[in-house]
């Protein structure tokens, strides 16, 4: 999950979470850094100008960086395969266009321009795929790393929101589906290929789509009033995904239990004159249910990033509630700070919510030194 930001004004200038979300890295114009998620230490720092992309390949030595283009070395039009042990160059690819986005796993690399997407084999540098694409002047893009189901979602049109659907390892299209009618902010892949997520410029409207069949699975309701998605991210589970985070312009982190919606659903359409009428992407839109929020987060308007690192369903028997799932979710924004939280959502059987936000751990990544 990465963030690049679109003004200067923020003293972080891009946002990037490895693939497991175990570490991320965050650049500066003085600079990059690169921490472990779980503890919050500063792994490792360089340096020496301004990145538009820092991008890991999980917890190894490989970054992806792109310069900002303030010095003639650090230009926007070259991507630099870095090792951070040798603190040395490996490699280096030079396109006409600035790259806008750049995306990995163990054995593919992609390189978004904005109207081009090159595919590498990570391994040797050779290039597989060139994807002609439509303006793409935000580098918008969404990757799934698992090589099982590893798809690359890009938008497909400049009047509507449809994404492209490409499978990397096989280096075809797989499918184009219609999110919504105004264009896309927000795309992202689960880890394991199976649903993508996507948002329009509305932002009051997240969908949620099965990649295999194309089909809708899930409409959740962000708010009423139009807001700019900042970010969108998954849970880390490998069998499903239980829930998913946005961030948004509000402030505001929003939290949707994709399990939940779904025997929501099923209950309310079989119980209510209501449900039998309306189709199902309506109810799921009609119903908060599922909708925990966290509001007030951080200031309107700042850019921010967040993910869920660690999902935990815990059952509580003692008493009627029961506990659906205990989640941690980091959140960096872009004017220099880290924030984990522990959300409990417990829900009775009648399906009301009980959901509390714990702040686990907050600090200044702009302050923080090696020795932390």
């Amino acid at each position: 999950m990465s963030s690049q930001s679109s003004t200067a004004s923020y003293p972080i200038l891009f946002v990037s979470f490895n693939q497991d979300n175990s570490g991320f890295a965050i650049s500066t114009k003085d600079g990059f850094k690169i921490f472990d998620s779980s503890t919050g230490r500063l792994c490792y720092e360089r340096a020496v100008g301004a990145f538009i992309i820092v991008e890991m390949l999980y917890s190894s030595s490989l970054l992806a960086i792109v310069g900002a283009g303030e010095q003639p070395s650090l230009s926007p039009r070259r991507i630099c395969l870095f090792n951070t042990t040798t603190g040395s160059s490996l490699r280096e690819l030079n396109f006409l266009t600035s790259v806008l986005a750049v995306r990995l796993n163990k054995k593919r690399l992609v390189v978004v321009l904005q109207e081009k997407t090159y595919v590498y084999d990570v391994n040797t540098l050779a290039i597989l795929d060139t994807i002609d694409t439509v303006p793409n002047m935000k580098g918008l893009c969404a990757f799934s790393p698992s090589l099982d189901a590893c798809f690359l979602a890009l938008p497909a049109s400049t009047s509507k929101g449809s994404v492209l659907v490409y499978n990397v390892m096989e280096l075809q299209s797989h499918c184009e589906i219609d999110a919504h009618r105004s264009l896309l902010a927000a795309i992202v892949l689960s880890s394991n290929g199976m649903y993508i997520a996507t948002a329009s410029e509305q932002g009051t409207i997240i969908r949620v789509f099965l990649v295999s069949e194309a089909t809708k699975s899930y409409s959740f309701r962000r708010g009423t009033y139009p807001s700019t998605i900042y970010s969108l991210s998954f849970g880390p589970s490998v069998q499903f995904q239980d829930i998913l985070v946005a961030t948004s312009s509000s402030g505001s982190v929003h939290v949707f239990s994709l399990g939940f919606a779904l025997n929501q659903s099923r209950s309310r359409r079989s119980n209510s004159f209501l449900g039998s009428i309306l189709p199902e992407s309506v109810n799921d839109v009609l119903d908060p249910g599922h909708h925990d929020v966290l509001h007030n987060a951080f200031p309107a308007g700042v850019k921010s990033c967040a993910v869920v690192r660690k999902v935990d369903r815990v059952n509580d028997t003692s008493s009627a509630e029961f506990l659906t799932y205990r989640a941690s979710i980091s959140i960096i924004t872009h004017n220099g700070f880290f924030q984990e939280y522990t959300l409990a959502s417990k829900r009775t059987p009648l399906t009301a919510v009980r959901a509390s936000w714990s702040l686990e751990r907050e600090f200044n990544l702009l302050t923080t030194i090696a020795d932390r």
